[in-house]
């Protein structure tokens, strides 16, 4: 199986591609909702399939703690182990593990931590993490990396100097063959520790590239900005990944940056909260103005909970804390979120992109949505 990254077309920065995976083709731009524990909460495989899911994500760090990638390798691999047949990419874990605070070290030859599940010691090396990732037979892989405060810039300086030497070492760690291995673009939001990590990175001729550390607390403007230093430097034959940004309009404006790929827990884990997605706006279906709603959660959506199901019921399941609750809202969300980006994808082959975009600020403002 060759990997492979084609474009299919641009309007301005926006790109439409195709992406060659061992696991079906993908088409980009795409949405990849995170399945942490090798599961979408409230959602099954058939579902996902069923929203046209292409890409799902799941996560190096839990799945090493519990069940064990030595394990999920005996049992056939996380595509045989979670019943998923399209492409699946792991991340490193080091967002968790750098996200454990007291609970960590770092050195320059990786990070101890101590696990959250048990307090059980543990070591990530780049050597490992490729290791693990292998174990667990995900189409795509990345590096690992270090995650640090993003308006810190002496941290950041020390953070990048360790994340260019470990992706240099997962490079040589990797075995290639079926597995995309991407490296991760750091730096904060300071143009010249972005722009210097694009550079190494990409001098490192990885299959595709992300882009980390990004909101993570940072303004709006300023994870464009880095976005913008970036673009320029990134080869336009690889796919570019943004990891964790996932709203509507962050999908629609970093589209407009030349990302091909987003992740986030946003669709999912709102569900679980009675938050409701929609292009135009994001509400809360616990609020006593649903109660007595005859109207499914979107007017003119065509997902299976808006076909079959009110508002008004809807809300009674949330308020009952019924699964089937969190399911129905999980797959409206989701299918926002893959809709979205199949306009946004048809739009940019049209030639079209710039009055969608125009369109999409337009219904928010109308709603009242910034």
């Amino acid at each position: 199986m060759v990997l492979s990254f084609a474009l299919d077309g641009t309007d301005g920065r926006a790109r439409a591609g195709r992406f060659r995976l061992p696991h079906h083709e993908v088409l980009t731009p795409v949405f990849m909702p995170v399945g942490t524990q090798a599961t979408v909460k409230a959602v099954s495989p058939r579902d996902l399939c069923d929203l046209g899911a292409t890409v799902v994500l799941a996560n190096t760090y839990h799945l090493y703690l519990r069940p064990g990638d030595e394990r999920i390798a005996r049992l056939g691999g996380l595509h045989a182990f979670m019943g998923w047949d399209g492409p699946i990419l792991t991340d490193s874990g080091g967002f968790q593990v750098f996200s454990l605070a007291q609970r960590r070290t770092v050195d320059a030859g990786g990070v101890t931590f101590r696990s959250h599940v048990d307090g059980s010691e543990h070591r990530f090396t780049p050597e490992r993490v490729i290791a693990i990732q292998e174990n667990l037979g995900a189409d795509i892989i990345v590096c690992l990396d270090e995650c640090s405060a993003p308006d810190d810039y002496e941290y950041n300086k020390q953070a990048l100097a360790r994340t260019h030497a470990w992706a240099e070492r997962c490079k040589m760690a990797h075995a290639g063959g079926r597995q995309a291995l991407f490296g991760i673009v750091q730096g904060g939001v300071f143009p010249d520790l972005r722009k210097r990590s694009a550079r190494f990175i990409v001098d490192l001729d990885f299959d595709g590239y992300a882009v980390g550390g990004l909101s993570v607390g940072e303004t709006k403007g300023q994870m464009h900005r880095m976005l913008d230093v970036v673009d320029p430097v990134l080869p336009v034959d690889r796919p570019r990944y943004l990891m964790g940004v996932g709203p509507p309009p962050g999908l629609v404006e970093c589209v407009a940056r030349g990302i091909d790929m987003f992740d986030c827990v946003l669709p999912t884990r709102s569900a679980r909260n009675g938050g409701v997605l929609t292009r135009a706006r994001r509400y809360n279906i616990r609020n006593a103005r649903y109660a007595d709603d005859p109207a499914p959660l979107e007017v003119g959506c065509t997902c299976y909970a808006c076909g079959t199901f009110s508002r008004a019921y809807i809300r009674h399941l949330n308020w009952a804390n019924e699964i089937l609750g969190h399911h129905l809202i999980t797959v409206h969300n989701l299918h926002v979120m893959f809709s979205l980006l199949r306009d946004v994808r048809a739009s940019i082959l049209e030639g079209r992109f710039e009055a969608f975009r125009e369109q999409f600020w337009r219904a928010r403002a109308q709603a009242g949505q910034e």
